[in-house]
Parts: structure tokens; sequence; C-alpha cells
């Protein structure tokens, strides 16, 4: 569904042809505005909350409630009626939290509820609102602000929060705002209660630092401490009346944050939760229900050691419910580990060669199938997301599915062939699927597995189609997709051919969903061949897949090249004019193909790349290439730039054009400022595109439209097109 035409200029703007694919893919987001997200199901199985902005290219979020049974949709939450038209003001933790969890987006962007999913709180320009979901009613609360991630009481009774580095609470009704625990007058600068540390939300997914008991009495909250972190300082040129932004970045081989836990009592009471930190300082994850008593898992620095422990909120001591090590890492999962209403372990595990689901000490599933999250758990069976396992007779190349599984078996909820996710309670599933043949999303809502109401997309129709092919790329079965332009056909002859990976850990590229090609294929439109390879080291495949990479990163190069080779026996490649792009971990791997290939790649967009991995972030690194204190040289072989320049930089020079965010703070942007020292050093002529205020996501339309014609510029220029 649409709502608004992308030949529609906006106010102020002259009419004018349909908009560019650039500009209305900057426009609408990459055609994430309008689309429905965070979906959230009433266990009583009434109603379904989620957010969606009002079109495709409005970035302001609204709160929504489908009424199921009539199938009707309502506003909930209108930003522009709250603020009454008022700009929205961010904090800069609040900046920092969105840029951790990649939310571009504006208004709404995320909310919690009560257990009876009856109210739902939102934080809203800094100020704290709820929202009555059955009666439609929306409130503010009086709060001391800025506040950061509000979550209602289980039973809808209170509301906590974060502000000002202290995690505080206030009743429903608006009385009784206190701090449950705040950082005393030394410690405010690095103290904080109530919010993930960087490598959580960067490197661990868990973007959370409270968690309500389910008798709504007391809260797990994590009180961080990041006075031991080295400080790096982000400054903008172009603006050089402010000053340099100062952060807290534990890079590889420097100290973390330090992480304490503690459960509070709203009464006052505060205990602490007891654990070996010296050997497990990463709290991954927390869970907690009434199905069990408090779980946590905390990781060894080296990830390769996590035990899974129950708190006794009462006095703080944990006792082991489980532990496990790997000779390489041990992953982590979303949803997992939760108990079962049986009181059983549920994880996902690594077993036999296969990623599995695990019940107690039991696997329910085996190699046929390879587990990537848990999405609910009942007594009847568990909900999770996976896609083909080694085992498997189709591997389904960039699909992945739903199941419900149990004692007895699996069975397969989502059917036609496609991206799927899903959310569930009280007899009703929300199906997300996303398939090749249409664009967007489609939501569906069922009830016992019968189809009973849609929710709608505003999002906007692109204006172009993939002309894509999944298959698989040469000996090593590499997951690989190729785009030819839309008119292409087998008289033009061989095209160049443009590479678009990502490449790298948990960034799957290759999927059986419309949008995800629809970069690449504007490119194949202006006249490239375009291949997506995801090869080892990317996600969905199998354990060994992921984990071959161990201590050696530049596998993912030579996979990419692999899978060049092999198609270029099936498909119209011209292997004389190659070139790659990449953001990223895919701008590291463009930087190195140039580099250490340059007999295969004659050109390269090295957007955001990591370039000397000792600077980025423990958790991340440190899992990949151990402790750079202990193995220099793999860090060296690794990364592009050292010390004393360029590594392992092969001749003859190609063509680079370095493009970098000045305000990213999570790949900073001297590793490109080093790139370019260290390839001058050298003699090697290159480009580099410094972005003012940009981070590292690209949210300015403007910016990110005429990046797309300058890349393309440039690597026409530099293939001789």
């Amino acid at each position: 569904m649409t709502t608004e035409d992308p030949g529609v200029p906006r106010p102020g703007e002259s009419p004018a042809q349909p908009l560019s694919f650039p500009r209305q893919q900057a426009r609408t987001q990459r055609f994430t505005l309008g689309a429905p997200r965070a979906f959230t199901v009433a266990p009583d199985g009434s109603r379904v909350v989620f957010l969606r902005s009002s079109a495709g290219s409005d970035p302001v979020s609204r709160l929504w409630v489908l009424d199921v049974e009539d199938g009707r949709e309502r506003t909930a939450a209108d930003p522009g009626a709250l603020l009454g038209g008022a700009a929205e003001r961010l904090s800069a933790a609040e900046r920092a939290r969105r840029e951790r969890s990649r939310e571009s987006g504006a208004g709404i962007v995320g909310y919690a509820t009560d257990a009876a999913v009856e109210l739902a709180a939102f934080a809203l320009s800094g100020r704290l609102f709820t929202a009555e979901l059955r009666a439609g009613t929306t409130r503010e609360l009086p709060a001391a602000g800025p506040v950061i991630d509000p979550r209602p009481s289980p039973d809808g009774r209170h509301v906590a929060y974060v502000s000002g580095g202290a995690l505080r609470v206030t009743d429903a009704d608006g009385g009784g705002d206190r701090a449950l625990a705040a950082p005393e007058p030394g410690e405010a600068a690095t103290v904080t209660y109530g919010l993930a540390e960087h490598v959580a939300a960067e490197s661990m997914a868990r973007h959370r630092g409270f968690w309500w008991s389910p008798d709504s009495a007391r809260l797990l909250v994590a009180r961080v401490d990041d006075a031991p972190v080295r400080r790096w300082w982000i400054a903008d040129p172009a603006q050089p009346e402010r000053e340099p932004v100062q952060i807290a970045y534990p890079a590889a081989g420097t100290a973390n944050a330090d992480v304490r836990l503690f459960v509070l009592g709203l009464d006052g009471a505060r205990t602490e939760v007891v654990w070996d930190r010296g050997r497990f300082p990463y709290l991954a994850r927390v869970h907690w229900s009434a199905d069990g008593a408090p779980l946590l898992l905390v990781q060894s620095r080296d990830q390769r050691g996590q035990l899974y422990l129950a708190v006794d909120p009462a006095n703080g001591s944990t006792r082991m419910v489980h532990a496990e090590e790997d000779a390489d890492w041990l992953e982590l999962f979303p949803g997992v580990p939760c108990w079962s209403p049986s009181g059983k372990l549920v994880r996902i595990v690594d077993e036999g060669g296969a990623r599995v689901l695990a019940w107690g000490e039991r696997p329910l599933t085996g190699a046929q199938l390879h587990v990537r999250a848990v999405l609910d758990v009942t007594e009847e069976d568990i909900l999770l997301s996976a896609s083909a396992g080694q085992a498997a007779a189709d591997p389904e190349t960039g699909e992945v599915h739903v199941y419900r599984v149990n004692e007895l078996g699996v069975e397969r909820l989502s059917r036609e062939p496609g991206v799927h996710s899903a959310v569930r309670a009280g007899g009703l599933t929300v199906l997300v699927s996303a398939a090749l043949d249409r664009p967007g999303s489609r939501v569906r809502v069922l009830r016992d597995g019968k189809h009973v109401a849609n929710v709608a997309s505003f999002a906007e129709r692109p204006g172009l189609t993939p002309r894509v092919t999944l298959t698989e790329g040469g000996t090593r079965r590499i997951p690989c997709a190729v785009l030819l332009p839309t008119e292409y056909k087998a008289s033009d002859g061989p095209l160049p051919v443009l590479l678009d990976p990502y490449g790298g850990p948990h960034g799957q590229r290759v999927l059986h969903a419309h949008n995800a090609y629809l970069t690449s294929q504007w490119f194949a439109d202006q006249g490239f061949a375009v291949i997506v390879a995801d090869g080892r080291g990317t996600p969905g495949r199998s354990p060994a897949w992921e984990k071959s990479i161990k201590n050696d990163l530049t596998l993912t190069l030579d996979d990419q090249v692999h899978a060049l080779h092999a198609l270029a026996q099936a498909y119209p490649l011209d292997l004389e004019r190659v070139a790659i792009r990449g953001w990223s971990y895919g701008g590291y791997l463009a930087g190195m193909a140039v580099l250490r290939r340059p007999d295969v790649f004659h050109a390269a967009v090295v957007g955001a790349p990591v370039t000397d991995l000792r600077m980025y972030d423990t958790h991340y690194e440190e899992r990949y290439l151990g402790d750079p204190a202990k193995t220099p040289q793999t860090y060296r072989h690794n990364s592009l730039v050292g010390d004393d320049g360029l590594i392992e930089a092969a001749e003859p020079h190609r063509p680079m054009l370095v493009v970098h965010g000045l305000a990213d703070d999570n790949v900073v942007v001297a590793h490109s400022l080093r790139l370019s020292s260290a390839l001058l050093a050298e003699g090697r002529p290159h480009e580099v595109l410094p972005l003012s205020g940009v981070t590292h996501m690209m949210s300015d339309e403007r910016i990110a439209e005429n990046l797309l014609h300058f890349q393309a510029d440039f690597l026409k220029r530099s293939l001789g097109l």
C-alpha cells in the first residue's frame, strides 16, 4: 500500500519528473519509512502494537494499534500532536544510543509495554509519555529529563527510565518520581545506571541496561563505569568553533568499562549480583521472567568460555546452570538464553557441526536447520527463525524461515521463498515476510495458523525492479547474487564488473528479498554486472563457515575472488574491468582488494573502513584476532595500515575513492586518514571524500543521494568507461 506518489515534490520544490532512484532511496531511508515495525502482541490476542510513519518519505514514527477483531488500525500516539509541532531535541546520550542501534528515524523510535500490553511508555524529545493502548489516550508524565529508554513495570503501575546517568522510577499516575540509583558526586562523569556500555550495544546487540522483575517489585540494573576506558576525541573540522567531543572508546587490547549488576527494590533496597567478573567480565544477556530465577549469560574476555548463571535476588548470589567452551569463540543470539515454562534452559548452541536449539540438555533440531534466533517460548512449543543447514536437501540460498519446534518435531510456518520473522503471543502470530518478487515486506496476522488481518505498509514502491539471480559460486558453494542491467541482452557482450559485498561477520547480504538489491540494481543499470557474494565469515550457513576466519580475515577477500572467477564461467563478466565497493567491513574488504589483489581488482570505493584493526572495539576485534599484545603479527597481517605505513600492498596501484564521515564514533575517521597518509607516502594517488557531520550512518538525504552518483562517476572514470 502506498500513500505517496514518489514523483510529487515536497513543499517548496518545483514540479519535476519522477524522482531518480538515488533521490527516492535517500528520501525514503532505503524504503524503510512508512513500513510497520517493532511489533508487540497482547497476551489475550486482541491487539497488535507497532511503529510506523504516516508516509513513505515521512521520518517521524507514530505508535499504532491494530484491533484484531475488526481489523481496524488506529493511532495511539502522534509525535506532532504531543510536541505541538515543535522540533525534537535529543540529548547526547540519546543520540549515542540511536547510533549504536542504527536508528535513523525520528518521532517515537522505540517503546515498551506492561505485561498485559495495556500501557506503553516512550520518550519523545527527552520527555516521558505513556499511552493507554486500549482506551487510546496519551499523557505526559513529570520526569527528570532528558528521558532515555522508559519501560513500564509488568503490572503497569510504575515506569522506570534513565536520566542523567541515574535509574529513576515514577508512578504511572505521574507521582512519586525518584532515583533508585544515581552516580555519586565524584562519579558523575564516568558512571551510569541502566544504560548499555559501548561494546554491549555495538558488538553484543545488548541495547538495554535494566530489567523489571515479573512481580514489578524489583529491577536488575547495570552499573557502568567507563573511567578505565581510553578517551578519544571526535572533532568536526568544518565547524572549528565547536569543541571536540570526548568519547570513551575501548579499542582492542585496551581496558573495557567496569560493568556490575544490582538488584534494586522499589523500597530502596540495593544488592549487588556476584559472579567471577575477573574471568567473565562481559555481561552479554539478562533474562527475568516468571518461569525461573533471573538468568545471566556472562562471557570471558576472549569469548571462548561463557556461563549461564541463575541469580538469587534476595542476596545477589549466583549458581551455574550451564557452562560452554569453544576453541574459536561463542556466538551470541537473539532471544536466548531464557527459561521455558517447564523451567528448562533454552539456548542456541553449536553442536556436532550444526547450530541447534537446545531445550535443557536435549537438542530439538539437527543439521537440517541453522538456527538464527528464538522468537517465543510456550508450554507447547518454541518459535524460532532458521535458514537451511548443511544437511538440508536444498540450500535455499538467502532464505530465512519461521518454525515451530517441540519434542515431537519441527514444523515450518512460513511457506513462500523469502526472508521471514515473527512475533507471537496469545495464539496470535505476526508474520513479517519479504520476497524477491515484490518490494518491501508483507505483514500478516495469523490466529492458530489462519490469516485474520494485515498490517498496512505506507512505504513507497521503488522506481526500479532488481534483475537478480541467486546462485552458488565455485567449489566453496559461496552464496551469490548476480545482477545485470535491466535492458541487457546477450548480444551486448561482456560487462565491467562491480562487486558489492559486506562480506564479513554479522552481515548477510545475499537474501531472498526484493529490497536487498535495489542499490545493486541501480549500479547494474549504470552498465555493470554486479555481484554480491557472502563468503566465509558471513552468517546463515554453518558454524564452521562463520568461524573459519578465526585469525585470518583475508579469507573473506579470497572468497570474493573465488566467487568472481567461478561466476565468470556462466555470466558475461569482463575480468579486465573489475571494481569493488563497500561500507564498514565492506569498505575494509574493498580496500584490501585493491591493495593486495590488484591483479584482480582495478578500482575500489572504500567506505568507512577499519584500516588498523587495533583501533576497533574489544569485543568485536578480539573475538576474531585475539589480544593484540599477544598476537601482534595477526593484527598486522589483517590490517591495511600499521605504524610504518601500508601493509602487504602489491603493485600496480589501483584507483581508490576513500569515503568517511567525520563524526563517526564507531569507525573513527582516523582509519581513513591513516590510510590516505600511507598511500600518499608511497606515491599512490587516490581520492578522499570527507563527509562533515556524518556518522557511521548516512542520514542526510542530499549526501546519500549524491554519494551514489559520485561513486558511479568514480567507477566509470577509473575503469575507462
